[in-house]
Protein backbone atom coordinates (compact mmCIF):
# COMPACT_ATOMS: atom_id res chain seq x y z
CA UNK A 1 0.00 0.00 0.00
CA UNK A 2 0.99 3.43 -0.91
CA UNK A 3 1.49 5.76 1.94
CA UNK A 4 1.18 9.72 1.70
CA UNK A 5 5.00 10.60 2.69
CA UNK A 6 6.28 7.60 3.37
CA UNK A 7 9.95 7.36 3.09
CA UNK A 8 11.26 5.90 -0.44
CA UNK A 9 7.60 6.00 -1.28
CA UNK A 10 6.13 3.34 1.05
CA UNK A 11 3.78 3.35 4.10
CA UNK A 12 6.04 3.27 6.89
CA UNK A 13 6.65 3.13 10.37
CA UNK A 14 9.44 4.35 12.24
CA UNK A 15 10.04 3.52 16.33
CA UNK A 16 12.71 5.28 18.10
CA UNK A 17 12.53 2.20 20.71
CA UNK A 18 13.01 -0.80 18.05
CA UNK A 19 15.05 -3.95 18.95
CA UNK A 20 17.51 -3.48 21.41
CA UNK A 21 16.33 -0.08 22.09
CA UNK A 22 17.68 1.05 18.90
CA UNK A 23 15.82 3.13 16.05
CA UNK A 24 13.70 1.01 13.71
CA UNK A 25 12.15 1.13 10.41
CA UNK A 26 9.04 -1.12 9.12
CA UNK A 27 9.01 -0.36 5.38
CA UNK A 28 7.94 -2.48 2.89
CA UNK A 29 4.59 -4.36 3.95
CA UNK A 30 3.48 -7.03 2.74
CA UNK A 31 0.14 -6.66 4.40
CA UNK A 32 -1.98 -4.13 5.96
CA UNK A 33 -4.23 -4.98 8.64
CA UNK A 34 -7.22 -1.89 9.55
CA UNK A 35 -9.87 -2.04 11.70
CA UNK A 36 -12.25 0.73 11.20
CA UNK A 37 -15.14 -1.02 13.11
CA UNK A 38 -15.56 -2.36 16.74
CA UNK A 39 -16.07 -6.02 15.75
CA UNK A 40 -13.18 -5.80 13.28
CA UNK A 41 -10.81 -5.21 16.06
CA UNK A 42 -10.54 -9.14 17.47
CA UNK A 43 -10.10 -10.35 14.01
CA UNK A 44 -7.37 -8.03 13.02
CA UNK A 45 -5.61 -8.92 16.08
CA UNK A 46 -5.87 -12.72 15.66
CA UNK A 47 -4.77 -12.13 11.86
CA UNK A 48 -1.91 -9.90 13.12
CA UNK A 49 -0.55 -12.55 15.72
CA UNK A 50 -1.19 -15.41 12.92
CA UNK A 51 1.46 -13.25 10.48
CA UNK A 52 4.00 -13.73 13.76
CA UNK A 53 3.43 -17.05 13.70
CA UNK A 54 4.27 -17.80 10.13
CA UNK A 55 7.67 -15.41 10.82
CA UNK A 56 7.01 -11.86 9.98
CA UNK A 57 6.97 -8.71 12.43
CA UNK A 58 4.11 -6.29 13.12
CA UNK A 59 3.86 -2.57 13.46
CA UNK A 60 1.56 0.07 14.01
CA UNK A 61 -1.06 1.25 16.18
CA UNK A 62 -4.13 1.24 18.12
CA UNK A 63 -6.53 4.06 18.97
CA UNK A 64 -7.98 4.65 22.36
CA UNK A 65 -11.46 4.15 21.03
CA UNK A 66 -10.39 0.63 20.04
CA UNK A 67 -10.86 0.22 24.44
CA UNK A 68 -14.21 0.24 23.29
CA UNK A 69 -14.69 -2.49 21.55
CA UNK A 70 -12.59 -4.70 23.90
CA UNK A 71 -14.85 -4.14 26.90
CA UNK A 72 -18.11 -5.31 26.83
CA UNK A 73 -19.89 -2.64 29.28
CA UNK A 74 -18.11 0.35 26.92
CA UNK A 75 -19.22 -1.25 22.97
CA UNK A 76 -21.99 1.34 22.86
CA UNK A 77 -19.67 4.29 23.62
CA UNK A 78 -18.17 3.60 20.30
CA UNK A 79 -18.21 6.52 18.49
CA UNK A 80 -18.73 6.93 14.32
CA UNK A 81 -16.21 8.43 12.13
CA UNK A 82 -13.63 8.33 14.72
CA UNK A 83 -10.69 7.08 12.09
CA UNK A 84 -8.81 3.79 12.34
CA UNK A 85 -9.68 2.25 15.22
CA UNK A 86 -6.60 -0.09 14.53
CA UNK A 87 -3.88 -0.12 11.96
CA UNK A 88 -1.00 -2.42 11.35
CA UNK A 89 1.77 -3.31 8.69
CA UNK A 90 3.35 -6.85 8.39
CA UNK A 91 6.19 -6.52 7.98
CA UNK A 92 9.78 -9.24 7.10
CA UNK A 93 12.18 -7.51 9.30
CA UNK A 94 12.54 -4.02 10.31
CA UNK A 95 16.05 -2.34 9.24
CA UNK A 96 17.93 0.33 10.83
CA UNK A 97 16.41 3.54 10.67
CA UNK A 98 19.13 5.72 9.86
CA UNK A 99 18.42 6.78 6.59
CA UNK A 100 15.18 8.35 7.27
CA UNK A 101 16.25 10.38 10.70
CA UNK A 102 18.83 12.20 8.23
CA UNK A 103 16.48 12.39 6.09
CA UNK A 104 13.93 13.66 8.81
CA UNK A 105 16.78 16.09 9.88
CA UNK A 106 17.58 17.44 6.25
CA UNK A 107 13.47 18.18 5.82
CA UNK A 108 13.44 19.42 9.58
CA UNK A 109 14.12 23.36 8.99
CA UNK A 110 11.59 23.64 6.57
CA UNK A 111 8.71 22.75 9.25
CA UNK A 112 6.57 25.41 10.49
CA UNK A 113 2.84 25.26 12.15
CA UNK A 114 0.37 27.86 13.05
CA UNK A 115 -0.71 29.28 16.39
CA UNK A 116 -1.93 26.79 18.65
CA UNK A 117 -5.65 26.71 19.45
CA UNK A 118 -7.23 24.42 22.03
CA UNK A 119 -11.02 23.02 20.64
CA UNK A 120 -12.65 23.80 23.89
CA UNK A 121 -12.94 27.17 25.55
CA UNK A 122 -12.25 27.91 29.18
CA UNK A 123 -15.54 27.91 30.18
CA UNK A 124 -16.51 24.41 28.51
CA UNK A 125 -13.06 22.96 30.37
CA UNK A 126 -14.00 24.25 33.69
CA UNK A 127 -17.81 22.56 33.22
CA UNK A 128 -15.87 19.13 32.57
CA UNK A 129 -13.38 19.41 35.71
CA UNK A 130 -16.54 20.38 37.91
CA UNK A 131 -18.63 17.15 36.69
CA UNK A 132 -15.27 15.20 37.52
CA UNK A 133 -14.43 16.78 40.82
CA UNK A 134 -18.33 15.56 41.09
CA UNK A 135 -18.12 12.06 40.14
CA UNK A 136 -14.57 11.78 42.92
CA UNK A 137 -16.44 13.59 45.56
CA UNK A 138 -19.10 10.92 45.13
CA UNK A 139 -16.96 8.10 45.52
CA UNK A 140 -17.63 7.45 41.47
CA UNK A 141 -13.86 7.68 40.50
CA UNK A 142 -10.36 8.30 41.98
CA UNK A 143 -8.98 10.17 39.23
CA UNK A 144 -10.15 11.16 35.85
CA UNK A 145 -7.35 12.05 32.85
CA UNK A 146 -9.23 14.87 31.68
CA UNK A 147 -7.79 15.62 27.90
CA UNK A 148 -8.97 18.52 24.85
CA UNK A 149 -7.86 18.71 21.57
CA UNK A 150 -5.73 21.52 19.97
CA UNK A 151 -5.98 22.43 16.59
CA UNK A 152 -3.22 23.99 14.09
CA UNK A 153 -1.53 23.56 10.84
CA UNK A 154 1.40 22.84 9.01
CA UNK A 155 2.08 25.88 6.93
CA UNK A 156 5.40 24.62 5.03
CA UNK A 157 7.38 21.62 4.80
CA UNK A 158 6.95 17.98 5.18
CA UNK A 159 5.53 15.35 7.64
CA UNK A 160 8.55 13.91 8.33
CA UNK A 161 10.09 17.12 8.62
CA UNK A 162 8.24 17.92 10.98
CA UNK A 163 8.64 14.91 12.91
CA UNK A 164 12.29 15.91 12.45
CA UNK A 165 12.17 19.22 13.62
CA UNK A 166 9.85 17.67 17.07
CA UNK A 167 12.68 15.45 17.42
CA UNK A 168 15.91 17.74 17.49
CA UNK A 169 13.88 20.10 20.07
CA UNK A 170 13.30 17.30 22.75
CA UNK A 171 14.54 13.37 22.97
CA UNK A 172 12.54 11.11 24.37
CA UNK A 173 12.22 7.24 24.58
CA UNK A 174 9.80 5.95 23.14
CA UNK A 175 8.93 8.54 19.47
CA UNK A 176 7.45 7.31 16.71
CA UNK A 177 6.29 8.42 12.72
CA UNK A 178 3.51 6.33 11.29
CA UNK A 179 2.32 6.36 7.77
CA UNK A 180 0.61 3.48 6.65
CA UNK A 181 -1.43 5.54 4.00
CA UNK A 182 -4.83 4.56 6.12
CA UNK A 183 -5.61 7.47 8.89
CA UNK A 184 -3.67 10.85 9.39
CA UNK A 185 0.28 10.63 9.94
CA UNK A 186 1.64 10.45 13.50
CA UNK A 187 4.27 12.16 14.69
CA UNK A 188 4.62 10.73 18.20
CA UNK A 189 7.47 12.48 20.57
CA UNK A 190 5.84 10.11 23.61
CA UNK A 191 8.22 9.57 27.11
CA UNK A 192 5.93 7.07 28.61
CA UNK A 193 6.46 2.99 27.85
CA UNK A 194 3.29 1.37 27.59
CA UNK A 195 4.76 -2.35 27.32
CA UNK A 196 7.69 -4.05 27.04
CA UNK A 197 8.21 -7.73 26.06
CA UNK A 198 10.96 -9.95 25.74
CA UNK A 199 10.86 -13.26 24.11
CA UNK A 200 10.35 -14.91 27.40
CA UNK A 201 7.36 -13.48 28.30
CA UNK A 202 8.49 -11.01 30.96
CA UNK A 203 6.53 -7.79 30.74
CA UNK A 204 7.42 -4.11 32.05
CA UNK A 205 5.76 -1.06 31.93
CA UNK A 206 6.50 2.12 33.11
CA UNK A 207 3.23 4.75 33.83
CA UNK A 208 4.02 8.17 33.80
CA UNK A 209 2.19 10.52 36.19
CA UNK A 210 2.82 14.09 37.85
CA UNK A 211 4.22 16.39 36.32
CA UNK A 212 6.07 19.58 36.72
CA UNK A 213 7.21 22.22 34.05
CA UNK A 214 10.85 23.35 33.14
CA UNK A 215 12.59 26.78 34.44
CA UNK A 216 15.42 28.20 32.67
CA UNK A 217 17.17 29.04 35.77
CA UNK A 218 19.06 25.78 37.29
CA UNK A 219 18.62 26.25 40.97
CA UNK A 220 14.69 27.07 40.11
CA UNK A 221 14.59 23.94 38.02
CA UNK A 222 16.09 21.91 40.61
CA UNK A 223 13.57 23.24 43.23
CA UNK A 224 10.67 21.82 40.82
CA UNK A 225 11.86 18.23 40.28
CA UNK A 226 12.25 18.20 43.99
CA UNK A 227 9.03 19.61 44.56
CA UNK A 228 7.74 17.27 41.97
CA UNK A 229 9.01 14.31 43.73
CA UNK A 230 7.80 15.33 47.08
CA UNK A 231 4.59 16.26 45.81
CA UNK A 232 1.71 14.19 47.55
CA UNK A 233 -1.03 15.09 44.85
CA UNK A 234 1.86 13.99 42.28
CA UNK A 235 2.85 10.62 44.60
CA UNK A 236 -1.60 10.12 44.86
CA UNK A 237 -2.00 10.67 41.15
CA UNK A 238 1.14 8.28 40.40
CA UNK A 239 0.34 5.14 42.67
CA UNK A 240 -3.58 5.28 41.97
CA UNK A 241 -1.86 3.85 38.46
CA UNK A 242 0.36 1.75 39.94
CA UNK A 243 -1.97 -0.40 41.03
CA UNK A 244 -4.48 0.01 38.13
CA UNK A 245 -1.84 -1.26 36.15
CA UNK A 246 -0.74 -4.13 38.52
CA UNK A 247 -4.11 -5.55 38.96
CA UNK A 248 -4.22 -5.40 34.78
CA UNK A 249 -0.76 -7.16 34.32
CA UNK A 250 -1.79 -9.60 37.35
CA UNK A 251 -4.36 -10.71 35.14
CA UNK A 252 -1.88 -12.50 32.61
CA UNK A 253 0.88 -12.85 34.59
CA UNK A 254 2.16 -16.25 36.91
CA UNK A 255 1.09 -15.27 40.36
CA UNK A 256 3.35 -13.61 42.30
CA UNK A 257 5.65 -12.24 39.62
CA UNK A 258 4.02 -8.88 39.97
CA UNK A 259 6.21 -6.20 41.33
CA UNK A 260 7.10 -2.56 41.59
CA UNK A 261 11.01 -1.98 41.61
CA UNK A 262 10.99 1.51 40.66
CA UNK A 263 8.07 4.12 42.56
CA UNK A 264 7.67 7.96 42.44
CA UNK A 265 11.17 8.64 40.35
CA UNK A 266 11.33 11.85 38.38
CA UNK A 267 12.54 12.09 34.95
CA UNK A 268 13.54 15.28 32.64
CA UNK A 269 12.54 16.29 29.65
CA UNK A 270 13.24 19.63 27.69
CA UNK A 271 10.08 21.35 28.80
CA UNK A 272 8.80 19.09 32.02
CA UNK A 273 10.16 17.17 34.48
CA UNK A 274 7.63 13.71 34.89
CA UNK A 275 7.07 11.28 37.99
CA UNK A 276 7.63 7.86 36.95
CA UNK A 277 7.52 4.22 37.89
CA UNK A 278 7.78 1.01 36.86
CA UNK A 279 5.92 -2.45 37.21
CA UNK A 280 6.92 -5.99 36.05
CA UNK A 281 5.35 -9.32 35.58
CA UNK A 282 5.91 -12.99 34.28
CA UNK A 283 2.95 -13.62 31.74
CA UNK A 284 1.53 -17.49 32.31
CA UNK A 285 1.33 -17.64 28.22
CA UNK A 286 3.53 -17.07 25.54
CA UNK A 287 3.34 -13.79 24.88
CA UNK A 288 0.73 -12.52 21.62
CA UNK A 289 -0.74 -9.34 20.54
CA UNK A 290 -4.34 -10.43 21.25
CA UNK A 291 -3.31 -11.72 25.31
CA UNK A 292 -1.87 -7.96 25.82
CA UNK A 293 -4.14 -5.87 24.16
CA UNK A 294 -7.16 -7.42 25.24
CA UNK A 295 -5.98 -7.30 29.22
CA UNK A 296 -4.21 -3.80 29.28
CA UNK A 297 -5.11 -1.64 26.30
CA UNK A 298 -5.58 1.40 26.95
CA UNK A 299 -3.19 2.23 29.61
CA UNK A 300 -4.50 3.35 32.82
CA UNK A 301 -2.13 6.04 32.65
CA UNK A 302 -4.65 7.86 30.56
CA UNK A 303 -8.04 6.62 31.54
CA UNK A 304 -7.89 6.77 35.31
CA UNK A 305 -9.28 4.79 38.09
CA UNK A 306 -11.65 2.34 38.11
CA UNK A 307 -10.33 2.08 34.55
CA UNK A 308 -13.68 1.27 33.04
CA UNK A 309 -15.61 3.88 35.16
CA UNK A 310 -13.48 6.15 34.41
CA UNK A 311 -13.79 5.53 30.55
CA UNK A 312 -17.39 6.24 31.03
CA UNK A 313 -16.77 9.78 32.40
CA UNK A 314 -14.23 10.79 29.87
CA UNK A 315 -16.77 9.48 27.08
CA UNK A 316 -19.71 12.07 29.30
CA UNK A 317 -17.68 15.03 29.54
CA UNK A 318 -15.12 14.96 26.51
CA UNK A 319 -16.70 15.99 23.61
CA UNK A 320 -14.34 14.80 21.05
CA UNK A 321 -12.61 11.38 20.26
CA UNK A 322 -9.51 11.26 21.41
CA UNK A 323 -8.30 8.72 18.22
CA UNK A 324 -4.64 7.51 18.11
CA UNK A 325 -4.10 10.20 20.61
CA UNK A 326 -3.86 8.12 24.14
CA UNK A 327 -3.73 5.03 22.60
CA UNK A 328 -0.68 2.80 21.83
CA UNK A 329 2.19 2.69 18.92
CA UNK A 330 4.74 0.30 18.60
CA UNK A 331 5.82 -3.73 17.18
CA UNK A 332 5.57 -6.54 17.80
CA UNK A 333 8.48 -9.63 16.75
CA UNK A 334 7.68 -12.83 15.49
CA UNK A 335 9.04 -14.37 18.93
CA UNK A 336 6.86 -11.94 20.99
CA UNK A 337 9.44 -8.94 21.86
CA UNK A 338 7.61 -6.11 21.48
CA UNK A 339 7.64 -2.57 22.23
CA UNK A 340 4.61 -0.02 22.53
CA UNK A 341 4.29 3.49 23.58
CA UNK A 342 1.55 5.41 25.63
CA UNK A 343 0.83 7.89 22.85
CA UNK A 344 0.83 11.45 24.34
CA UNK A 345 2.68 14.11 22.77
CA UNK A 346 1.32 12.78 19.63
CA UNK A 347 0.35 14.51 16.62
CA UNK A 348 -2.32 13.36 14.02
CA UNK A 349 -1.75 15.07 10.47
CA UNK A 350 -4.36 15.12 8.05
CA UNK A 351 -4.25 15.03 4.17
CA UNK A 352 -4.76 18.80 4.19
CA UNK A 353 -2.60 20.27 6.64
CA UNK A 354 -4.45 20.46 9.70
CA UNK A 355 -3.14 18.81 12.81
CA UNK A 356 -4.78 17.94 16.26
CA UNK A 357 -2.99 17.46 18.81
CA UNK A 358 -4.29 16.89 22.89
CA UNK A 359 -2.99 17.40 25.76
CA UNK A 360 -4.91 16.78 29.31
CA UNK A 361 -3.62 15.20 32.98
CA UNK A 362 -4.75 13.05 36.13
CA UNK A 363 -7.58 14.92 38.11
CA UNK A 364 -7.93 13.84 41.84
CA UNK A 365 -9.58 15.13 45.02
CA UNK A 366 -7.20 18.32 45.44
CA UNK A 367 -7.20 19.17 42.08
CA UNK A 368 -7.62 22.57 40.51
CA UNK A 369 -9.48 23.93 37.12
CA UNK A 370 -6.71 26.50 37.01
CA UNK A 371 -3.89 24.22 38.13
CA UNK A 372 -4.94 21.33 35.47
CA UNK A 373 -6.03 23.92 32.46
CA UNK A 374 -2.06 25.23 33.30
CA UNK A 375 -0.86 22.11 33.10
CA UNK A 376 -2.30 20.72 30.42
CA UNK A 377 -0.98 23.27 28.27
CA UNK A 378 2.49 22.94 29.79
CA UNK A 379 2.55 19.75 27.89
CA UNK A 380 2.00 21.76 24.60
CA UNK A 381 5.57 23.58 24.94
CA UNK A 382 7.64 21.41 22.69
CA UNK A 383 5.60 22.21 19.52
CA UNK A 384 6.26 26.16 20.62
CA UNK A 385 9.31 26.68 18.66
CA UNK A 386 7.36 25.79 15.35
CA UNK A 387 4.74 28.30 15.83
CA UNK A 388 4.81 30.90 12.89
CA UNK A 389 2.65 33.68 12.40
CA UNK A 390 0.11 32.95 9.37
Amino acid sequence: MKGKVGFGGYAVILCEQGPNGKPALFDGAVETVVAHRADQIAPALARLDAARAAGFWVAGYLAYEAGYALEPKLAHLMPEGAGPLLAFGVYPAPVPADAVLAQAAVEAPAAAVAALEPMISRGAYGAAMDQVMAYIAAGDCYQINLTFPLATRLLTGSALGLYGALRARQVVGHGAFVDLGVGPVLISRSPELFIRLDATGRIEARPMKGTAPRDADPVRDAELAEELRASAKGQAENLMIVDLLRNDISRISKIGSVKVPELFAVEHYATLHQMVSRVVGQLVDAPSLAGVVEALFPCGSITGAPKIRAMEIIHQVEPHPRGAYCGAIGWMAPDGTASFNVAIRTLSLFEDGAITLNVGGGVVQDSTTEGEWEEALWKARYMQGLVRPI
